[in-house]
């Protein structure tokens, strides 16, 4: 819980953190549903349209906004504990996240019972961030800091390495630096599919982590409010000078042809570069600085999603998965086209268009807002340990 001086909550974060939740789930019902999801990339200027290329971008915010927010929970959650007990419990917090990642969170969107694909993304790399976190905080918080920085702004140095390509070297250094889609064959049949390179992400919760002070009870809202501003100005301004110069910050440099605007904003995810990170965090802390205490009547219906974050992401792709599953038989695909795809009973060349894609995000979202609000309520008012894993 964050609260201003008088006791009162500050909302901006629980606001913040449920837009980007309903936004993400509109990324996973796109994957699950239209009908080229699987076939194109929606972000490639000579294939996409302008309604599909901005569906997929705004998505873009949600990834960076979630890890960031997550480092600034691990602070206030760190606050009322020695050294000792934040360090164990973020260590333990992230190695729970990377099992469940594994085991939970991949079958909720593989439905494969065998395992044969292990899906890593952003749970995994929040855990393995968190416990990174938990192994710094014993020596310092400014150590803390300097990595985040080191990372957030220096990672794209490596877009100039060349890496190692093949063996356990390889794989090591995509899951911590390079990952963009590599598949980690560990036995036959068998995959580790990475989404999420580690240290990238490490240095977006570092620094979210390293202004958590600024949300506590005893810092000047007036100061958090200007802090907030400059740095999501500094960052819009450093994502416009790196992405019009194309000195540093991102593998792609800006095209003209054949659209400069969906160039200019096709910037870097997997890893994310310093200029994706300019792009999608610099305007997230200037709504932080601009919502500042405030709580608006439509702001208390996304803070829903907000304030239990895991519990919705894990049952958001089980409700997509499950509808895929009744809409594969309503439709009468065969049975072999159950396996077609990594998604089970999501045949490549099924779907519909970008109209019906966007009902059955609407649906969903809604249908997640009882047990939300539900689960929200039964943690304010009990105090299992196992409540603060999740």
């Amino acid at each position: 819980m964050m609260q201003t001086k008088d006791g009162s909550r500050i909302h901006s974060i629980d606001i913040l953190r449920g837009i980007v939740m309903i936004i993400m789930a509109l990324d996973h019902t796109r994957e699950f549903y239209h009908l080229t999801a699987l076939t194109q990339d929606p972000l490639d200027p000579a294939v996409t349209t302008y309604p599909l290329f901005f569906t997929r971008w705004i998505t873009h915010f949600c990834a960076p906004v979630f890890v960031f927010l997550s480092g600034v929970s691990a602070y206030l959650s760190s606050r009322k504990k020695t050294i000792a007990e934040a360090s164990a419990f973020l260590m333990k917090r992230g190695l729970w996240l990377i099992i469940a990642e594994i085991v939970i969170v991949t079958f909720g969107i593989t439905f494969n019972p065998f395992y044969n694909v292990i899906v890593l993304q952003v749970i995994w790399a929040i855990g393995m961030s968190l416990f990174l976190l938990g192994l710094l905080m014993k020596i310092s918080n400014k150590t803390i800091l300097l990595i985040g920085v080191i990372l957030f702004f220096g990672h794209n140095i490596f877009d100039y390495v060349k890496g190692p390509t093949e063996g356990v070297s390889a794989a090591v250094y995509n899951l911590l630096l390079r990952a963009k889609g590599s598949a980690i064959q560990y036995a036959p049949n068998r995959i580790i599919l990475d989404l999420y390179a580690v240290l990238p992400w490490t240095g977006v919760m570092f620094m979210g982590y390293s202004i958590g002070k600024w949300f506590t009870p005893i810092y000047s809202p007036e100061k958090r409010k200007k802090n907030l501003l400059i740095a999501g100005s500094v960052l819009v301004v450093l994502y416009i000078a790196l992405r019009k110069t194309g000195l540093y910050g991102d593998p792609a440099q800006l095209q003209t042809a054949p659209n400069v605007l969906m160039s200019f904003l096709n910037t870097e995810k997997y890893p994310p570069s310093l200029q994706y990170l300019g792009m999608t965090l610099g305007p997230a802390l200037l709504f932080l600085a601009l919502m500042g205490d405030s709580n608006p009547v439509w702001g208390r219906w996304t803070a829903v999603y907000g304030r239990v974050p895991f519990f919705y992401y894990v049952l958001h792709f089980y409700i997509l998965h499950l509808l895929a599953v009744i809409l594969f038989f309503l439709n009468e695909y065969p049975v072999e086209k159950i396996t077609e795809t990594v998604f089970l009973f999501r045949p490549q060349n099924s779907g519909y268009n970008l109209a019906v894609t966007y009902l059955i995000w609407v649906c969903v979202v809604l249908v997640l807002y009882l047990p939300c609000k539900w689960f929200h309520r039964y943690k304010s008012t009990h105090n299992q340990w196992w409540l603060k894993y999740i």
